[in-house]
């Protein structure tokens, strides 16, 4: 877990010119793509890295501890904007900017978003000039959707409320931020002591977590509770776990490919023995 989030710098504060410089913190599992993030807000005038994380927990004990102004996070890490809910109900003041995958680029998802806190949308694959940009304007105005998504917007809503999310009803967060916390850390496996630990509360606080995480989802026990989380889209899989997602980092995938590129050639002189089996024999 620990390895999950990076403290890079601390909270900003005065610029050079005086002026005030906002801490930015992405909440995004992809490797390259952080680091791209991190190469954008650096290089932005007013902007500071403050970090990032890769987990659901880790984002919510990262915004605990560093209180960046703004994150930047990624619809596929968090589909059913859960997360953006908690992080919203932690720090009532902290912007988030959400970059919509092409699967979520949904009226239902935008606007799913949009209830649960986030101030802007933008997509994941805009230019980084469109993004520095969405982020000042989500921090200075509250609100903000890039121009490529405001056509979803401003259709017609016909879908059900309660069909908001794009998911077919899936279930609404019923727990609170902590007992978010402590469910994370049991479907990673962590026994009540370790969670403890991790999440500094006493073992007794945390029997208390789980005692109330299984009464709300009527579970008869914590495996119960954790396959009924991810049945009902409380809890997910972590994006750099599936395939789909992480086609979105093509810089990531291309290495382990690479290798098999040059297999052809060696399968080449194969194909051409086939073909000249009755020399063979002289």
């Amino acid at each position: 877990m620990a390895q999950s989030i990076d403290r890079s710098r601390p909270a900003g504060g005065l610029g050079p010119s005086g002026t005030r410089t906002l801490t930015v913190a992405a909440l995004d599992p992809v490797p390259v793509f952080r680091e791209g993030l991190n190469v954008l807000v650096s290089k932005t005038p007013g902007l500071q890295w403050a970090g990032h994380a890769a987990s659901h927990h880790a984002s919510l004990q990262l915004c605990e501890q560093l209180r960046p102004n703004i994150v930047i996070l990624d619809s596929g890490f968090d589909p059913h904007c859960h997360l953006v809910r908690l992080l919203r109900d932690g720090d009532p003041t902290l912007v988030v900017v959400v970059l919509v995958r092409d699967a979520h680029r949904t009226p239902q998802f935008l606007s799913a978003a949009s209830a649960a806190g986030a101030h802007a949308t933008v997509p994941r694959t805009a230019e980084p000039r469109r993004l520095a940009e969405a982020i000042r304007r989500a921090h200075i105005d509250r609100r903000y959707t890039d121009p490529a998504l405001a056509a979803l917007t401003a259709r017609p809503k016909r879908q059900p409320a309660a069909d908001a999310t794009g998911t077919g009803g899936k279930q609404q967060m019923p727990l609170s931020r902590r007992e978010y916390q402590v469910l994370q850390l049991v479907a990673e496996g962590l026994e009540n002591s370790a969670i403890a630990k991790t999440l500094f509360l006493s073992v007794e606080t945390v029997r208390t977590h789980v005692k109330s995480i299984l009464r709300k989802l009527s579970a008869r026990d914590r495996t119960h509770a954790v396959t009924k989380a991810f049945r009902s889209g409380i809890l997910i899989p972590r994006p750099e776990e599936n395939t789909a997602p992480s086609a979105d980092s093509s810089p990531g995938p291309p290495p382990q490919h690479a290798p098999q590129a040059h297999t052809p050639p060696q399968h080449a002189p194969a194909a051409n023995t086939s073909s000249a089996p009755p020399t063979a024999p002289a």
